[in-house]
């Protein structure tokens, strides 16, 4: 380990660039497996295996998902606005 960059900051080599990824095909990615997951407790309701917990968390993760798609929306809307 060098101390070099610790003493002297100058000497430290450039951070990289952060990359620009993606998140809707993440986040609807994993707002479908939440969909998918409620609808098999749905069905497990409709034959009477009680799924109430698991449905409620997966009716969450399904709006998270959501809200997380639109929110995904307005900050690649501001950074291609601010890209002009």
């Amino acid at each position: 380990m060098k101390i070099a960059p610790i003493i002297d900051p100058s000497v430290r080599k450039p951070s990289p660039k952060p990359v620009r990824v993606d998140l809707r095909k993440v986040f609807t990615f994993g707002t479908a497996l939440w969909a998918i997951a409620l609808i098999v407790c749905i069905a497990l309701l409709a034959f009477g295996i009680n799924a109430e917990r698991a449905q409620t968390v997966c009716e969450a993760g399904t709006v998270i998902g959501v809200l997380m798609l639109v929110w995904e929306h307005f900050d690649r809307w501001d950074y291609r606005r601010l890209g002009e």
